[in-house]
């Protein structure tokens, strides 16, 4: 006789490949849009991931926020501020897709739109960040080898996603010269805190370090 499946180990299976699939979609979302818009429109290294709103890669942009925001609404953590959390990355999430950057050549209105841009992207990656260093590590009372060793690919990533920020903000106010701009430098720290979201959370849906069976 066939046995039924279990339920509660269905329920958990799916959590986790829902972690796992927020992981892979910020794990390939900066490649995706360089190496898209390369083989769409040619070569151009964009100044910034959000940039990418405004060439042939818009709908992959504005797509992969939308599924990272609904599968972060559906994230419930162990309290109710974790809960919360998950909630306001999901309305960050969503709204750097509907408030883009300023474009170049941009009047008031498109201006103050990319402010809210900048604002709310800045609350997503600090939200992010929060998962990975407090809300990933909790650990009950007798964690396993490989929850240990998950809990400092968690930190590390909040850490890099912390210094991205404010790696970001130097730049943005400092006059780093044309020659650092040409190298889209803003580009490539977004992609490092986005790729550290990723890692994050194919750890946390178990793709990596997954614990020892037996």
């Amino acid at each position: 006789m066939n046995s039924k499946p279990d339920p509660g180990s269905t329920l958990v299976l799916s959590y986790l490949e829902l972690r796992t699939a927020v992981g892979i979609i910020g794990l390939a979302l900066p490649f995706l849009l360089a190496l898209g818009k390369l083989l769409l429109q040619g070569p151009g290294m964009q100044s910034s991931i959000s940039a990418y709103y405004y060439t042939d890669m818009r709908n992959v942009f504005v797509g992969s926020l939308w599924a990272i925001g609904v599968f972060l609404l559906s994230t419930k953590g162990y309290n109710r501020g974790d809960t919360i959390a998950g909630y306001l990355a999901c309305i960050f999430a969503v709204g750097v897709a509907l408030f883009p950057m300023a474009p170049e050549g941009a009047n008031s209105r498109q201006k103050l739109i990319g402010t809210v841009h900048w604002s709310l992207a800045a609350l997503l990656f600090l939200t992010l960040a929060y998962f990975s260093l407090f809300l990933f590590t909790k650990t009950g009372g007798n964690p396993t080898p490989r929850k240990l060793q998950r809990n400092i690919v968690y930190r590390a990533c909040g850490w890099t996603i912390l210094a991205s920020i404010l790696l970001i903000f130097i730049v943005t106010h400092a006059s780093v010269g044309n020659a650092v701009d040409s190298l889209a430098p803003i580009f490539w720290l977004e992609s490092l805190a986005v790729v550290a979201f990723g890692v994050s959370w194919l750890t946390k849906g178990e793709a990596i370090l997954k614990d020892e069976e037996g």
